[in-house]
């Protein structure tokens, strides 16, 4: 098993020191899905949710949940992300929407915790925008779907 970096010595966490690392190009992807009522997924796409534009106003709350990950995440580095994106696939068949967020940066430390974030944080508007016409709703399967760059490697999900 790997030694586990954000641990010293005496078993206190502690930022990872990054200072001498080289900067490279890295990139994340994640996905999540939010399960809800058929009705709830055609308000959302005919525009008919009284809050306003879920997808849209979804997709500026995963972008700015990346942009605020290491103050939400006490050991991860702030980071200059230069790309962030958040798409939506409806899936009208299981009721569902699947999100998938994308972060990019040349840096000295990975990316997966901005996609996560991102994803995770457009479901939750979701959730929030529509829990007043389904409070059933579920949010489900978060992941790291792919990261590229950094010493570790890539990763890519098997699906």
């Amino acid at each position: 098993m790997p030694e586990l970096t954000h641990l010293n010595a005496r078993g206190e966490a502690h930022m990872v020191d990054i200072t001498d690392k080289p900067a490279t190009v890295r990139e994340a992807r994640a996905e999540v899905w939010v399960q809800m009522q058929p009705a709830t997924l055609a308000a959302i796409l005919e525009g008919g949710v009284p809050k306003g534009d879920v997808l849209a106003t979804a997709r500026i709350a995963g972008i700015q949940g990346a942009k605020q990950c290491s103050n939400l995440i006490p050991l991860c580095h702030p980071l200059a992300l230069s790309a962030v994106t958040v798409d939506f696939e409806p899936d009208v068949a299981h009721s569902r929407v699947r999100i998938e967020a994308l972060c990019k940066l040349s840096g000295k430390t990975g990316v997966e915790m901005e996609a996560l974030s991102a994803a995770s944080i457009a479901a939750l508007t979701i959730y929030d925008m529509c829990k007043a016409l389904d409070k059933g709703m579920v949010i489900t399967g978060l992941r790291v779907l792919e990261k590229t760059g950094g010493k570790s490697g890539d990763y890519k999900v098997d699906k």
